[in-house]
Formats: C-alpha cells, structure tokens, sequence
C-alpha cells in the first residue's frame, strides 16, 4: 500500500480517486485487469476510455506503472482497502488524569517536615524558658532567630541544596529542545499529508530508510502532487497554534514562488531553477552523537511515531521527545529485536546472531532487546 498512498486514499479522493467500492468499477473486479493497468498504466490506457477518463478527471496526470507488483499484492491491497472502507466500531476514549510527579510530592512532604520541626524547636525553647522562670534560674535572652548561628547554617545548607538542584536540572537540559516548534516559511500540515491523505513517510523522507539521515524533500519532490493539486479546497480549515486560521491555497503560491512554476502555464515550467525551502530544522543531536534512521527503521523496525510522536496528527510539527541519552538508552533496555528470521524470509540484518537464535529455539530466553545486542556499549553512538 505504501506506492498507492502516496496519491490514493481508501475513501477521499486525492490526487487520484478514493479506491473505497475499486472492484464494483469499471473491470477491477478481475484483479487481473487492474494487476495489468497497475503495471502499466500507459499501455493499458491506449485502447481504454474508462483510464482515459480517469487522467482527464484528475488534471491530465498519469498514474505512475509498478512493474514490480504481482497479482498476490493486488489481492492483498484490495483486502486492505475493503477493510479500511468498513464503519470502524467507535470506542469511548477515557481522558487520562497526568500522573503526580513523586519528587514534587516528596518535596512538599519534606517542606511540611521542616516547618514541623523549626516550629517544635521553638515550642521546645519557650518550654525550657518557662521551666526556668519556675525554678528561679536566670538565663540569658535567647538570641534572635535571625542571628542564631545554627539557623543561619540550616538556612544556608537549604539554600545551597536547592540552588543545586536547580542549577543540574538547567545543565542537564542544555541543548535540549523538547517541545520546540518554530515558524516554517511555509504552513505544511503533517496531518492533512501523511494522516488525511496517508501519504506514506518515505515518499518525503525516503533518507530515513537508505541512510543515516531521514532528508527533507526538494522542492520537486513536492512538485510532484502539486503540479496537479494548486487548491486547498476539500480538506479541513488550517489554524496555526495561536489559532489563526491558514490559507491553504496561499500557501500552495509560496510553493511554486520556491518552483518556479506558474499554473497558468505548467508546460513551460524549468524544475532546474527550482529554489530550495529554507525549512527550520527542529530535532538536532549533539555533533559527538551517531544517529542512523536506516538502523533503526529498516533493521530495527522502529515506526517514525516513536521516536517524533503522533505525527500524523500534527499540523505544525514539534519536538515530541526529549533525544537525550538516558531517553536513548531507556527505549534499547525495553525494545524488543525483531529477530524472526530463516533462509528465505525474516530480518535478515540479525542472522549472524547465531547464539541468541539458538537460545531461542532451545526457550532458553522468549526475545532479545537492543541491549542484548550491544545497543549500550558506549561507541554505537559515541565514536
């Protein structure tokens, strides 16, 4: 599905047609005529007015052939859409309460404490001075709180704990950025991309299954629905975080500024002098820090929701995690390794790990995490 969803959703149409009801059109109910329109769009469109009508329909674009796909995936993507099209049971969502933070509660249990005793110290005092005057023993004034040296050292000892408490809490999030969100030079919707239209992460970011960047896409790569797509007409009214509402379309115009390109005349437009968007960067790690998305997408199988939140639901993106080490570390203790794997199917990136294979077949452990693979020795990201 991750080739359709980059312009097809199961049941809005986008920069092609819903594909809710696909088999009771046209002749797609015999998978294979769509496994041949499919494979090559172009060819099968020749003798073929229904297709013909589609790409009119659709601002003359064509669909893209995949010659790789093979009937079983048909089948597989037809099952997937019939399942998606179904009405979804609606379930009552329960609003959780935050948790207490335990160390808030242990600080104001440990200020009451304070109190308590500064105050029995001064109920003792004014005790002992009575018990005096009953027994006609003179003392001296007791000297005042604020020039009582005992005091003054528990109040600086206070003081000194708390300004470092504070002072290591400021260090340690040096350079962290969480919940940053800036301005981008252009309003571009998570949710209305990769959530409404399921338009599939690697179409933009295809860095993060190859590299160790996960990359931001060119200009022409937005280019690509865009050519076709110059309103936005059907989706949801945009707003900002202030709550300003967006125009959708203007910043449709602030695309093709970048581009080049004049809708008024598509055929003359020159991809080459494309300009690049000055996007701001939002999650950094620090330069001592080797971070592959390939190693964790493709090998681990770590979805992009784990790590960047529930982007999908995202207009305005924002660092969601904090990317600090005891973070990193904490997800490699629990992470469990998908570590299926055979001859002809599985992952092969873990086969070498034959120990852990044959612990596995002979129950002698249930799973293996990152840790157990060396996901904590110091120079898998420190080198």
């Amino acid at each position: 599905m991750s080739k359709c969803a980059a312009c097809h959703n199961p049941l809005k149409d986008g920069t092609g047609p819903a594909l809710k009801d696909l088999e009771q059109r046209h002749k797609w109910a015999d998978h294979n005529e769509l496994l041949k329109w499919i494979n090559n769009p172009a060819v099968y469109m020749k003798d073929d007015p229904y297709t013909q009508g589609l790409k009119a329909k659709y601002n003359n674009l064509m669909m893209t052939g995949f010659a790789d796909v093979t009937l079983k995936d048909v089948d597989d993507m037809v099952a997937y859409i019939n399942d998606a099209a179904k009405e979804k049971p609606k379930t009552a969502v329960t609003e959780e309460k935050p948790a207490t933070s335990s160390s808030l509660i242990f600080g104001i249990i440990s200020l009451i404490l304070a109190i308590i005793a500064l105050i029995l110290m001064r109920v003792n005092s004014s005790l002992k001075k009575l018990s005096d005057e009953a027994e006609g023993i003179s003392r001296p004034d007791p000297v005042p709180f604020y020039k009582n040296k005992i005091y003054i050292a528990i109040l600086a000892l206070a003081l000194f704990i708390l300004a470092g408490y504070f002072l290591s809490k400021a260090a340690i999030g040096l350079g962290r950025q969480k919940d940053y969100q800036p301005e981008q030079p252009i309003y571009y919707s998570h949710k209305v991309h990769a959530g409404i239209n399921q338009v599939n992460c690697l179409y933009c970011h295809g860095g993060a299954w190859e590299s160790k960047s996960a990359t931001i896409p060119s200009v022409n790569v937005c280019m690509n629905c865009h050519k076709g797509i110059q309103t936005y007409e059907k989706g949801p009214k945009l707003y900002t975080e202030e709550g300003v509402e967006v125009n959708g379309t203007a910043e449709i115009m602030k695309l093709y500024e970048y581009a080049g390109f004049d809708p008024k005349n598509a055929a003359a437009w020159d991809p080459s002098k494309a300009k690049p968007i000055e996007w701001v960067k939002i999650h950094n790690l620090p330069d001592h820090v080797y971070f592959s998305h390939a190693q964790h997408t493709r090998a681990g199988k770590v979805q992009c929701q784990s790590c960047h939140g529930e982007i999908t639901a995202m207009d305005e993106v924002k660092q969601v995690a904090e990317l600090s080490m005891g973070w990193c570390v904490n997800c490699h203790r629990q992470t469990k390794v998908d570590f299926n794997y055979d001859s002809t199917k599985g992952n092969k990136f873990y086969s070498i790990y034959e120990k852990f294979h044959n612990d596995i077949k002979n129950h002698k452990m249930d799973s293996v995490t990152v840790k157990d693979i060396g996901g904590l020795e110091c120079q898998k990201c420190h080198y």
